[in-house]
């Protein structure tokens, strides 16, 4: 069978593509953006990619088009593809049908850590010796693939609540009827496309409800949002897990001001120790959460640890890209407040008094917006340095929205010219922490290219 995929860039639609090819089906796709790291593994697997939408892309006609969320009527491709009557569906639909459906599925939900986390559950997995599939919205260094298809019945898959397709609107998460659930945390986030959190947390509930009575769902302990979405109605054993709370089901104790050691406690018990690569509360939260979907299947929590001593993160995660005359530069994907304060928290902890520079770039649908504007000063409060790339799509006054930061705050609106900055005045000892959902103009390499040039 034939499967031309469009948006087929994008981290999930190319996961989707790497399935559909391990299943042997010719695969092809189109994106607007083809451009590493995805492109480079799906040309790996064999997968021929095409820049742009044009109709014609889909001459001959394939057997089946699996449309991306990114993709809207009025698109030229779309256009031709319901005007010729071609089948089509949905990723999450496909994945669905063609994949999950005699699994035993392990979902990963939340408005954070939903990549890590699943990175994590798939690693104890691979490590207990379970082989199992895995489709995640990011490429784990373990296993260097965002998919596999596996050779068990497990199946980890990153659990998104944004939309399905533009014609289906429901949350993609609702097609993956896992039988271990986790829901890693809830704040509001998408505002392209939910209004407020309540419409998120109705979302969550309908999620909920495809969890069978003999499954389970490991959620937050004591966390508002959570705790309403499970209070609507929940059929299914519940495992609470907290970084920070002891009374937890799962909980921890660190050993170290940065996380990279803790205690893990099970009902109160102390059941082994954990070193590992990772820094920060959030990672110990992610953790927690991964040891507890994984002991559902059968892994034991002193295997799980084991696991977790030999993870190596995922790319764009805390990635370091490069180190020039003692300046660290890294890569993170965190584009939502919460998710850049817990970062820089984590650096700050593993660094102590070093200095970091922070470089934001607010690219999301939602940061575009401005939704999180007034809150995103606050979140960067561990950084010494900030410097924002202010676009011309941005929304809202990035000038005004970050002058509170004083002296520490710049606002740029190009990328060269935060290079240049960056280049002017950091020193042996730095840290330069870039944070973006998207390529940023490949502002990592051409840093560390300029600061060689300057040694």
């Amino acid at each position: 069978m034939h499967i031309h995929i469009l948006g087929i860039c994008g981290t999930f639609m190319g996961g989707v593509a790497l399935l559909a090819r391990a299943l042997g089906h010719e695969v092809s796709g189109s994106d607007a953006n083809v451009y590493p790291p995805m492109s480079t593994q799906l040309e790996a697997a064999g997968i021929q990619l095409r820049e742009g939408y044009d109709p014609a892309h889909l001459m001959p006609a394939p057997d089946c088009v699996v449309v991306g969320n990114a993709l809207s009527r009025g698109n030229p491709a779309v256009e031709y593809m319901l005007d010729a009557g071609l089948p089509y569906t949905s990723g999450p639909q496909w994945l669905a049908e063609q994949v999950l459906h005699d699994k035993w599925v392990l979902a990963v939900a939340g408005t954070h850590g939903k990549t890590s986390t699943a990175s994590l559950l798939a690693w104890i997995l691979e490590y207990a010796g379970m082989g199992p599939g895995f489709l995640i919205g990011g490429v784990p260094l373990n296993f260097g693939l965002s998919a596999r298809i596996g050779d068990t019945p497990f199946f980890v898959v990153e659990a998104d609540e944004y939309d399905t397709a533009f014609f289906d609107k429901r949350s993609k998460f609702v097609h993956y009827h896992p039988r271990t659930l986790v829901m890693n945390n809830l704040e509001f986030d998408h505002a392209d496309i939910f209004d407020d959190l309540a419409m998120i947390q109705r979302q969550f509930h309908h999620l909920v409800r495809t969890v069978p009575g003999s499954g389970l769902i490991i959620a937050p302990k004591d966390e508002t949002a959570m705790d309403q979405v499970l209070a609507m109605g929940c059929w299914t054993p519940l495992e609470r897990f907290s970084a920070g709370d002891t009374t937890a089901q799962w909980a921890a104790q660190p050993l170290t001001p940065d996380g990279s050691r803790f205690n893990l406690l099970h009902e109160g018990r102390c059941i082994g120790e954990v070193a590992w690569a990772l820094t920060g509360q959030h990672s110990i939260s992610n953790a927690l959460a991964a040891i507890a979907a994984a002991r559902h299947v059968g892994v034991t929590p002193a295997v799980a640890m084991e696991a977790l001593a030999e993870f190596r993160n995922v790319k764009r995660r805390m990635e370091l890209c490069g180190e020039v005359d003692g300046v660290q530069v890294y890569d993170d994907f965190a584009h939502h407040p919460t998710a850049i304060e817990t970062t820089l928290s984590g650096l700050r902890a593993q660094v102590g008094e070093a200095r970091i520079f922070a470089v934001l770039e607010p690219r999301s649908n939602t940061m575009r917006m401005g939704v999180h504007a007034a809150q995103l000063p606050a979140s960067l409060a561990a950084a010494d340095r900030v410097l924002v790339y202010s676009p011309a799509a941005l929304d809202w006054d990035a000038d005004a929205v970050f002058a509170p930061l004083g002296e520490r705050g710049r606002v740029f609106r190009g990328v060269e010219e935060i290079i240049q900055a960056l280049v002017a005045e950091v020193a042996p000892g730095d840290r330069v922490l870039i944070m973006s959902n998207g390529g940023f103009e490949q502002i990592h390499q051409r840093l560390l290219d300029a600061l060689s040039a300057r040694s």
